[in-house]
């Protein structure tokens, strides 16, 4: 299969993260792309609709007519679907997403996979920003849409591509991870914690997947690792290559120095290199959390020859990824934000993050158990230390509650009620479209409010924030709500 031949490729699922910016890189590789999902919701939709890609609405095996000379099939996608069952009848070629993204865009680069529970899609939008800034041409994948690159791929000329490596499985054909496919140069490893349940049951079924990703490092590649998680230290050190720690481990090579300060245009902080200066460095994020991630980008950035201060006016120019700490709207006195955060160490964190940047004010939090890992039952402890930061949670049904046997499904009614009882007072909505009317009737001036969900959530912060625009239009700017 040539790569330079134009091929008709046709994408099932192709509104994923991880499909629309690749059916987007193909295409503008001269590939004609067909593809075809559900309903869709920005930012991948939005993404498509730019590329002039229009997807097909629901699958069906028509869509495959006339046949494609390839087929890319989404994670997503059972085998039952109606697309992969005819895809199998015909016998045509098919590949999974990483399958794809490694045949046609990585076999002549000098790959940068960016892996781990936490932290991914940001550090992979923060190492493409500064290698662009720098200079270096990359190409790109993220799983989110970067503010300031403002698209999630790019194909590039330069020797690295980054990519954001997943631990997800690849395809219904394909169960391995995807990051197995990506065969890194380097590797940035944030953070492993026991997720995704549905496909690693154990945590240590999903430590294997990481020693697998390890071990195809090449003796000459790099793992750049977070010195602060113990079980990533464990990984690393079977790792054949050169490994260089990062956090605030007195054995770190990057080595963050005192404290985190919140400023209004994000965080500062000083970093410590081994053999090395010391650098006073400002991010455009907020969140020791963050501050870790551009650690590990800074060493990358550092292996591969970029200049401390082009590193440092990269990551002061930086704004993050959208559905990270984003910043909706300001309606009627209340800032609107949403986020992706889905477990409940990345709750935690956000939160965290939040109260450091809007010092001084009520922080509501408005969190849906999307994933079929947030909805269980083990995490209940951490959800309970997660929203410590929080003056006030709404809590929204469980997503996938009819997929969950009754032992394993996390006991909402439980955990709002020890919110509350530790001082937190906690609402559980028995539906999403209860919690619009049930936040418009607790938010007044000068709150702050995150939803958080790995989904859409119905809309739910665009449609809290229209609403707060609507009331403000009635009551005044200012009044409360």
């Amino acid at each position: 299969m040539p790569h330079a031949a134009r091929l008709h490729i046709h994408l099932i699922a192709i509104g994923g993260t991880g499909m629309a910016p690749l059916a987007c890189l193909l295409q503008a590789e001269g590939h004609l792309l067909t593809g075809s999902d559900g309903p869709l919701y920005p930012p991948m939709s939005t993404l498509l609709e730019r590329a002039g890609i229009r997807p097909f609405q629901g699958f069906d095996p028509a869509h495959l007519e006339p046949r494609p000379d390839l087929v890319v099939v989404g994670n997503a996608v059972p085998r039952h679907n109606p697309e992969a069952v005819e895809v199998e009848r015909l016998g045509l070629p098919r590949l999974s997403m990483p399958e794809a993204l490694a045949r046609f865009f990585l076999g002549d680069r000098r790959p940068l996979v960016i892996a781990g529970t936490h932290g991914k899609t940001t550090t992979t939008a923060l190492a493409a920003w500064v290698l662009t800034r720098a200079g270096r041409d990359p190409g790109y994948l993220v799983g989110g849409l970067p503010v300031d690159l403002g698209t999630s791929f790019r194909r590039g000329g330069g020797e690295r591509f980054v990519v954001e490596g997943d631990e997800y499985n690849a395809a219904y054909f394909d169960r391995g991870a995807k990051f197995l496919h990506y065969k890194p140069e380097t590797l940035i490893l944030t953070s492993v914690e026991h997720d995704h349940v549905d496909l690693y049951p154990t945590a240590e079924s999903l430590l294997e997947a990481y020693r697998q990703l390890l071990a195809l490092m090449p003796p000459a590649g790099r793992v750049i690792a977070c010195a602060d998680e113990p079980g990533v230290r464990e990984l690393v050190a079977a790792a054949r290559c050169r490994v260089e720690l990062y956090g605030r481990a007195a054995d770190a090579d990057v080595r963050l120095d005192g404290a985190v300060t919140a400023r209004p245009g994000g965080a500062r902080f000083r970093l410590v290199e081994r053999g090395g200066g010391a650098h006073e460095l400002d991010l455009g994020l907020w969140g020791e959390h963050n501050v870790a991630n551009a650690l590990a980008v800074w060493a990358a950035a550092r292996a591969d020859g970029i200049a401390p201060a082009a590193i440092a006016a990269a990551f002061a120019s930086f704004r993050g990824v959208r559905r990270r700490q984003e910043v909706v709207a300001e309606a009627n006195g209340v800032t609107v934000l949403d986020d992706f955060a889905h477990h409940p160490t990345a709750v935690a964190k956000t939160l965290a993050a939040l109260a450091e940047r809007f010092a001084g004010r009520r922080l509501v939090a408005c969190f849906e158990p999307r994933s079929l890992t947030a909805g269980r039952a083990f995490l209940a402890a951490g959800y309970l230390a997660a929203f410590a930061p929080a003056a006030r949670v709404f809590l929204a049904p469980l997503y996938h509650r009819d997929r969950l046997a009754p032992e394993e499904r996390l006991d909402l009614d439980a955990l709002a009620s020890e919110l509350t009882r530790r001082g937190t007072v906690t609402t559980l909505a028995a539906s999403v479209e209860e919690l619009l009317p049930a936040l418009l009737g607790e938010l007044g001036a000068g709150d702050v409010v995150v939803t958080m969900s790995s989904g859409s959530f119905a809309g739910l912060p665009q449609r809290l924030a229209a609403a707060l625009a609507e009331r403000a239009a009635v009551v005044g700017p200012g009044g409360v709500c």
